[in-house]
């Protein structure tokens, strides 16, 4: 039987998962990354039971579960100390069948491409969608060596998409949300604290553990897009959140100048007409870029690639099958970026009267117990990957 061939256009998780993926399905894939280096970069992320049981699809979910760190209790905070709701690790997992695990990106792209053949991820290769074909020819994917004919591209480039903007020019884009993150990933510090979130007025600060004994914290706040700190990061960081509670002054006092990640943080509000085109599917941020503020993005990607996955091995036509991806994913992706985007907006509210009914709000509802406070996730964690003898659900 002939091997059907795969390009998938970004080294990030999820193309990385779906490279994995079709990998697992007998598919001849190529990882074409325009990066030199598959570099340790980037900081922490979250990933809910949902995205754990779409690694479970490639035989990956133990050994992410087995980097669960959080094992107590945790919740959300004010920026005086005070906790307006508190959660447990064991009330998570028990609503949705599986711990939150946060580990370092680099981790988990280590963990992927160790799971794929020597020479599949090609890196210092930029590449663009020449031909997107159909179900009669090839598509075909551009690169500084040539051109190379595939069955099947994926689209898996970032939030700033080349191949989005092949298959849909006419589509706005990413949007700016009006807030900038921050990230750090650190030594924990010598005095213990409870996994959090807090929020303030305009602001927000994470602090959570990982399994190798580090401390991932994340900072969100409304700034003008493109802003920098006339100094360094980390000093702009002390003028923000510097009187907060602990353990956030000892971390800022922890981090280098140079170790702070800061990213504006955009999105695209205004959904694809769908994440296909001819033999090209897109996923992640290409697809549906989010907000950070329900931990997501990445969960999100990992589920594309697992369906598309799916999808793409049923032995269809490539319309059939990629018009199967996107009515999976468009509507679900389309409202968890919605909801994304309100749940930022109640996040950074600034004005005192709001931000003291939030809060209040919060605190009420949380006195009926750490389910009401996960309530929020329903819909998103509890999310399983399509069965193998599922039919095709496009016509």
């Amino acid at each position: 039987m002939e091997q059907h061939r795969a390009v998938v256009i970004g080294a990030g998780v999820g193309g990385l998962t779906a490279a994995v993926a079709l990998h697992r399905s007998g598919w001849d894939v190529t990882v074409l990354e325009r990066a030199a280096a598959l570099t340790p970069v980037g900081a922490g992320i979250g990933l809910a039971p949902n995205a754990q049981r779409a690694l479970d699809v490639i035989g990956l979910g133990d050994r992410v579960r087995a980097l669960s760190a959080w094992q107590g209790d945790g919740g959300m905070r004010a920026p005086d100390g005070r906790w307006l709701a508190r959660t447990s690790a064991r009330a998570a997992a028990d609503r949705f069948g599986g711990p939150l695990v946060l580990l370092h990106r680099a981790t988990l792209v280590e963990i992927l491409t160790a799971a794929l053949p020597a020479g599949v991820v090609r890196t210092g290769a930029p590449a663009t969608v020449a031909d997107p074909g159909d179900d009669g020819r090839p598509a075909v994917v551009r690169t500084p060596d040539g051109e190379i004919e595939a069955e099947l591209v994926v689209g898996a480039d970032g939030i700033h998409s080349t191949v989005r903007r092949t298959l849909f020019p006419d589509h706005p884009g990413p949007r700016y949300s009006g807030f900038t993150t921050w990230r750090v990933v650190i030594p924990a510090p010598d005095r213990p604290f409870a996994p959090h979130e807090t929020w303030g007025r305009g602001r927000l600060w994470g602090t959570q553990p990982l399994k190798d004994g580090r401390i991932y914290a994340y900072a969100m706040a409304a700034a003008p897009e493109g802003a920098h700190a006339p100094d360094d990061e980390r000093a702009e960081l002390h003028r923000l959140f510097g009187d907060w509670h602990h353990p956030v002054p000892e971390i800022l006092a922890a981090v280098a100048p140079d170790a702070v990640l800061r990213h504006d943080v955009h999105h695209m509000p205004d959904p694809l007409p769908a994440f296909h085109h001819g033999r090209v599917a897109l996923l992640g941020d290409a697809a549906h870029a989010m907000q950070p503020t329900l931990g997501q993005g990445g969960n999100q990607a990992i589920e594309d690639a697992v369906v598309l996955a799916h999808h793409a091995d049923r032995g269809l036509p490539p319309s059939r099958a990629l018009a199967a991806y996107t009515a999976d994913r468009l509507p679900r992706t389309t409202a968890i970026v919605r909801k994304a985007a309100r749940t930022g907006r109640l996040t950074l509210l600034s004005a005192r009267p709001a931000v003291a009914v939030r809060d209040a709000l919060i605190t009420a509802v949380s006195r009926f117990g750490p389910g009401l406070v996960l309530r929020g996730f329903d819909g998103i964690a509890d999310w399983r990957p399509p069965l193998a003898d599922e039919r095709p659900r496009v016509s």
